[in-house]
């Protein structure tokens, strides 16, 4: 007998509906509904709401391989979910591009290093696309922190995309601009970005 049968089964002896044994376990029905009728697993968590509700063991539930199979993929949710939140962590320290001294600003011949708040003596127009450019990166940033803690996942692919696509076009644009000590700390969040994208990718495959 397959697990959603076993399910299906000790709710029914329970006299219970999908609604009641979804409350009695801290699930929606959905879940209750997917896992009956074979769509999908419960987490390992939930297993063990299972196992205790109806008194019998996780090994009556299920199969040594679906086990272990429940158990590879919550490991790959949980690698996949700690990448998401540290990419959004990687452009929250985007504000360091605002108030690290950063950007040359001369004075009297000599050239002395401050903040995006100081360097106000250079190009208006480059300096409010400095701004856009860092505001937008912690943004995406917070989105993406608040996305993993309120388990959100329509949209990660979406906000990762644009967060790659504002942190590449940001040190395209100090290159261009000759900033050497911004460009710097940008292309190594992009370096740490990539490497994390690269774990979730693996973690996919």
């Amino acid at each position: 007998m397959e697990f959603h049968e076993k399910l299906q089964e000790l709710r029914k002896s329970r006299g219970l509906t999908q609604e009641e044994l979804a409350e009695a376990l801290f699930v929606s029905r959905t879940a209750i509904s997917k896992w009956e009728s074979g769509r999908g697993y419960p987490s390992i968590d939930s297993l063990k709401e299972i196992s205790s509700y109806f008194s019998v063991s996780i090994d009556d539930l299920l199969s040594g391989e679906q086990l272990i199979f429940i158990a590879e993929k919550e490991n790959k949710s949980n690698l996949n979910g700690v990448c998401d939140l540290l990419l959004g962590f990687v452009d929250l320290f985007s504000l360091m591009l605002i108030f690290l001294p950063l950007y040359p600003k001369p004075v009297n011949g000599y050239i002395y290093s401050v903040n995006l708040l100081g360097y106000v003596d250079g190009n208006a127009f480059i300096i409010r696309i400095y701004w856009a450019l860092f505001i937008s990166l912690t943004i995406a940033g917070i989105v993406k922190i608040l996305m993993v803690y309120f388990k959100f996942e329509k949209g990660k692919k979406a906000v990762t995309f644009i967060s790659v696509g504002l942190s590449i076009i940001a040190v395209l644009f100090l290159a261009m601009a000759r900033e050497p000590y911004a460009i710097t700390v940008t292309f190594l969040l992009l370096l740490i970005k990539g490497i994390l994208l690269y774990k979730q990718a693996k973690a996919g495959r």
